[in-house]
């Protein structure tokens, strides 16, 4: 598979990761023979370095470093929490029109999926922004009918699965989340909407370049399953107007 080349210079290159390709071997998934890190290799023959991580079910902007030296200098800006990532994601239910949610989580598995133990909660902060709702006369659970919501997320810290846990937390899972949401409405989309994908995209990320120091904006579309929805709940010409979310910090 060709992967879709969102930016490249000498010192980093960006793509938009599709839903489902893992970033690199995980235990958790030792089936699986495709990742990002391979592929983008053999597609512009060169080694990279992925800076930091989406979920295999994420889609959306993905970094990688050609060289150490870039690499160390973008991941101690994730370490630091100074890159500015914003997220879409459809969610079960109406959230609140905005707010932060402070919610500490503890990590649970390792960079290649494996088992931690006895690991301390750390802070975690997202602050979210509810951009549309729709409500379909349709008895999903075990209401009359089904609200959803199309809202946008922005990480102010870097903890793993943060904002799929982050809306479970507050009662408002991702839409096609196994781990953290709801099945019943997991299948319904699957069946109404031909869709079986987590609804939740990186669409934005905003840092200073690793040798310059300029400010970068990359953006990465919504594709896939992810735009059929938004499509059909009439929502496209609303995300394809957003204007640039306010700085996080």
């Amino acid at each position: 598979m060709a992967l879709n080349i969102l930016y490249r210079d000498d010192h980093l290159i960006a793509i938009d990761k599709p839903a489902g390709l893992l970033v690199h071997r995980s235990d958790i998934d030792r089936h699986e023979t495709r990742f990002a890190v391979q592929l983008l290799r053999d597609q512009i023959g060169r080694r990279v370095q992925p800076v930091h991580r989406l979920d295999k079910g994420t889609s959306g902007l993905l970094l990688f470093a050609f060289d150490s030296e870039t690499a160390s200098r973008l991941g101690a800006q994730f370490e630091c929490d100074e890159v500015q990532k914003t997220y879409l994601a459809v969610v079960r239910g109406w959230p609140p029109e905005a707010g932060v949610i402070d919610h500490a989580l503890s990590r649970r598995h390792d960079d290649y999926g494996r088992p931690l133990t006895n690991a301390a909660a750390q802070p975690a902060l997202t602050r979210y922004r509810r951009l549309a709702t729709v409500e379909l006369p349709v008895a999903v659970d075990r209401y009359p009918s089904a609200r959803y919501a199309l809202v946008e997320l922005q990480p102010l810290t870097g903890r793993r699965h943060q904002l799929r846990r982050h809306m479970k937390h507050i009662g408002h899972p991702v839409i096609g989340d196994a781990t953290h949401g709801k099945g019943v409405h997991n299948r319904y989309f699957q069946r109404q909407f031909d869709c079986a994908r987590l609804l939740l995209a990186c669409v934005e990320m905003r840092f200073r370049h690793p040798a310059s120091g300029a400010a970068l904006a990359l953006r990465a579309p919504v594709g896939d399953a992810f735009a059929d929805v938004l499509a059909r709940l009439g929502w496209t010409r609303l995300v394809s107007a957003l204007p640039t979310p306010p700085a996080a910090r």
